[in-house]
This record gives structure tokens, sequence and C-alpha cells, in this order.
């Protein structure tokens, strides 16, 4: 017994623990005892970790021996982990850390200057990593969104071709305004029956068949039929959920089969991946004879490094990966500035301010570039809903060099940095005593904010190509349908629930009222 002891403790100084025990076994002939102080001495060094992550002395939630905060997570719906991260912030403070098996231990950072650091000054010594490229590839494949090094160089490059004032001046003449004006007959139609419309699905259709258009030369006819269902835009919505989850249910491939998730999985990649395909396989029949070209086309003309032109599967996850930024983002920015801004606790003299800049700078004409540019108060409500409800909630980053934040914390190779928008917008020592408050005039006095501060569109150089893409057609569809409706909220009282995913969708959808609304109606009359 006392040479087995010794040996533990030589393995506990070497961490050669496996190696000393079983020279104990073969000496002593005590196996039980060998493998009691070998499973003793895991469970005193991973006893609130995941096995093969190191201690810290950071703030978190107390794990379990060697499965770290698995079951926390496990536990936790995925509809409540912004709020789960609200809560750590509140109790630990602006760093908090956790380990979870298959991601490891996770250092979560709310606070400007760290993100600076981590998203510009010292960009490359952060990656997506394999970890969240695999458990991400159903969906995002080797796509942009995923992708790290020179195959994300270039995709940024190329898809940069498209994102250029010309274009932007082009789309908000035609595609913006076409498709804004077929919502708002939909909602003429509503406000006719007197029925309700659920604006979240009707945003979501509206850029899906924009961002087709654009990027890909064709509507996905989603507004033909408003009230009809969608195969594609299902089966996306229910893969981004799914794929969301998986870095928080450890061995989550077991998982899925053990559960039949991954038959799910299997038919709804299915079904996004040969719609892909039939875009890619549909041009490469009819070709490309327009004289701007879009982001599909311009994919298709790039050459790799062989000399070859791009596989069809390359091309599929391009489209993939821009259909989420394209399509979500915009669409669910939107929905919760309806709601936002109808809901009864916010201040009705927003919707009267945000009308009556239509009325000054649109009148009766239709948007065009130049005329969104000057909606001021409308961009920044929209900001402003994007500050309290972001479109991607929660991010994350590997660390590929050991490296010390600028708050003094220390971040190991292999460890996870994560941030949350979402709770950033909401804390008080970043926006101030009155970040919980839905006000659009914050983004129209004192400094601007920096992208460190409010990273509803990322940051450093992988900041959103579509930024402002994405805010000339927001600005365009609440020109055309605010100077002609106003709304009311079904439930102006309670909050949205958020569904999973990697984005953030209102789960329920969001019914609203429809009313039509005369030219220069007096406002303050209609407090909607």
């Amino acid at each position: 017994m006392e040479s087995a002891l010794t040996y533990f403790s030589e393995a506990a100084k070497s961490s050669a623990a496996l190696s000393f025990l079983l020279k104990a076994f073969e000496r002593n002939n005590a196996p039980k005892t060998a493998l009691g102080l070998f499973i003793a001495y895991y469970l005193i060094k991973y006893r609130d970790n995941v096995v093969g992550t190191r201690r810290t002395n950071l703030p978190g939630p107390r794990g379990l021996p060697l499965i770290g905060n698995l079951i926390l997570f496990l536990r936790l719906p995925m509809t409540q982990m912004s709020q789960l991260h609200d809560r750590f912030h509140e109790k630990y403070g602006e760093t908090w850390t956790c380990t979870i098996p298959g991601a490891g231990r996770n250092i979560m950072v709310n606070n400007p200057d760290v993100l600076e650091h981590v998203l510009k000054t010292n960009f490359w010594a952060y990656e997506k990593g394999p970890i969240l490229q695999e458990s991400m590839a159903d969906l995002l494949g080797q796509g942009i969104f995923g992708a790290d090094g020179n195959l994300w160089k270039w995709q940024r490059k190329l898809a940069s071709h498209i994102f250029n004032v010309k274009a932007f001046r082009d789309y908000t003449s035609n595609v913006f305004v076409k498709e804004s004006q077929i919502v708002s007959d939909y909602f003429d139609t509503i406000a006719e029956r007197g029925t309700t419309v659920d604006v979240h699905d009707v945003l979501l259709r509206f850029t899906l068949d924009g961002f087709g258009e654009v990027s890909f030369g064709q509507s996905f006819g989603c507004l033909a039929n408003p009230e009809g269902e969608v195969d594609f835009a299902l089966a996306f919505d229910r893969l981004n959920a799914i794929v969301s989850e998986r870095l928080f249910k450890g061995p989550w491939k077991f998982v899925e089969w053990l559960d039949g998730t991954s038959k799910i999985v299997a038919k709804d990649k299915k079904t996004v991946t040969d719609f892909a395909l039939n875009i890619i396989r549909a041009r490469r029949q009819e070709g490309y004879h327009k004289p701007q070209k879009d982001l599909l086309q311009l994919f298709m003309d790039l050459k790799g490094e062989d000399g070859e032109p791009l596989s069809d599967d390359m091309l599929k996850d391009s489209i993939l990966n821009f259909i989420i930024a394209g399509r979500d983002t915009t669409a669910q920015a939107l929905s919760w500035m309806f709601y936002l801004i109808h809901r009864d606790q916010s201040d009705k003299n927003i919707a009267r301010k945000l009308r009556e800049e239509i009325d000054e700078v649109i009148g009766d004409s239709e948007p065009t570039y130049e005329t969104t540019k000057k909606l001021k108060y409308a961009e920044a409500c929209f900001n402003e809903a994007l500050r309290l409800y972001p479109s991607v909630p929660r991010n994350m980053k590997v660390c590929v060099e050991d490296d010390v934040l600028p708050n003094g914390v220390e971040i190991k190779k292999g460890e996870f940095f994560l941030w949350s928008p979402w709770t950033m917008g909401r804390d008080t020592r970043v926006w101030g005593p009155d970040a919980m408050e839905f006000n659009p005039d914050r983004w129209l006095t004192g400094d601007k904010a920096t992208p460190f501060k409010f990273p509803a569109f990322h940051a450093g150089p992988r900041t959103c190509l579509g930024m402002q893409f994405a805010t000339a057609e927001a600005m365009t569809f609440i020109a055309t349908v605010f100077r002609r409706f106003t709304f009311e909220l079904v439930d102006p009282v309670n909050e949205p629930g958020y569904a999973a995913g990697l984005t953030l969708p209102i789960a329920a959808g969001l019914p609203i009222r429809v009313r039509r609304r005369e030219l220069n109606q007096d406002t303050t009359a209609v407090a909607l």
C-alpha cells in the first residue's frame, strides 16, 4: 500500500498517473487500490471541470467532476441561452468561464476593449476552429461563415465585389422597392379583410425573395403565396436550430443518433442542398447574360488554385451561407423593431416621429438610394432594435495561440472566447442606466458607438459585408409600409420568445393588425 501511495504521489507531480499506477499494479498486485487511486486522482484534478481542461481562478458556475457544466447546458432550453448569459454576467461580472465536453474551456467576456483585441488587434490568434466547423458543417459546409485562413480570405474578397455603392443604388431602386411593394399590397389585403398577419413570417419571405434576386438572379417565390408553406425555408430553419445546439450537447453525434435528430438532419440537409444545387445547375445550363454579375456568377467565374472552376459543392456552400446573411438577419431585426415600436411600454411618440420623417423625406414618391440615406430616425430605430435583439445574439472564436486579454485574463491555445451582443446591448456598464429602454434618440446624439460596443454586424476584418446592404433594404421596407399603414400588436404586453438558432427568430411569430393610413394623416391621433 505504501508503495502504491508513493507512486500515486509521483504520478500527481508528473501528470503521468496511468504509467505510475500500472507499475503499482505490477509490483504490488493491488489492482483495486491502483484503480481507486487512479480514479481519485482524476476526480481531484478535474473536480469541477472537463477532463483535459485547465483550472482557472475565474468566476463561473460550478461544474461536476470530469464533465464540467454539461448538465447545466443539457437541461437549459436553447431558447433561454441569452437570458442565462445575462444572469451570469450579473452574478460574476464582465468575465466568467465554464467547461463543456467537446468544447473544452469557454471564457465569456463582455467588454468592448477586450472584443476589439480579439476581433481586430490580435485577429489572427482567434479562429472559428475545427470544433465549430464540424458542428455547423451540415448547414455552413466550407462557406465563408465557418471558414478560416486563406479559405476565408478569398471568399470574402470575392463577395466584397457585389457590395458596392453602385450596386446598392440599383438594388434599392429595383429589387428592394419591388419586393417592398409586394408586401405593401399584401398588407392592403389584410387591412381590407380586417384579419391579423404574422409580420415576422412576411419579413422572412420578403428578405429571402429579395436576396435571391440580387444574389442568385431569381426570386424564391415566397411572396407569390404569402400564406403557403415554403419547404426550403422550413427545412433551413430546422437545420439552423439543430446545428446551433450541438456545442452544448457534448457528444452530439451520439445524442442525435439516439433521439432520432440525425434523420431530421439528413432529410433537411438534402432539401436545402438540392435547392441550392438546382440553382447552380440551371445557371450552368442557361448561362448568365446580365451586364452586372450577381454573387453566384462571381463565384462561378472564380478559378481555384488548380486553375479549375469551383465545384458545385463549394458553390452550394456559398449560397447557403449568404442566405443566412441575406434572409435571417434583416428580417429578424425588422421584426423585433416592429415589436419594440408597438409594445405598450414604448414611447408612442417613436411611431409618430418615424412616420413624420418618412412623410417629409419620401412623401408620395418611391424610396431611392439617396432618399433612404436621409432616413436617420428610421435607421436609429433599426439600430436600436439590433442593440436589444441582435440578429446574432452570441458568438465565439477558438484561441490558436496563448494570449493575454486587455483585462489581464489569460486564454490558452484551444480555449474558446465567447461574447454576447445580446448581453452587451443590455449592460448598463456599456450603455448606461437606460440600457434596457428602447430609445432611438441615443443614436442621434453624442459619440457614435464603435462596432466593438455595438457588435451587431461583427467587427474587425470580419465585419459584415452586407451591413449597408441590410440597412438599405430595411430603410426601403420601412419607408414603403409605414407611410401607408399603421400597425397594432395582437399582444402588446408580453415579450415574444425567440427560437433556437444561430440567429434570433421570433419563436411563435409576431401577429399584428394592419390599418390603412392616409398620407400626411395626423399621426399624433393614432398611437399605433
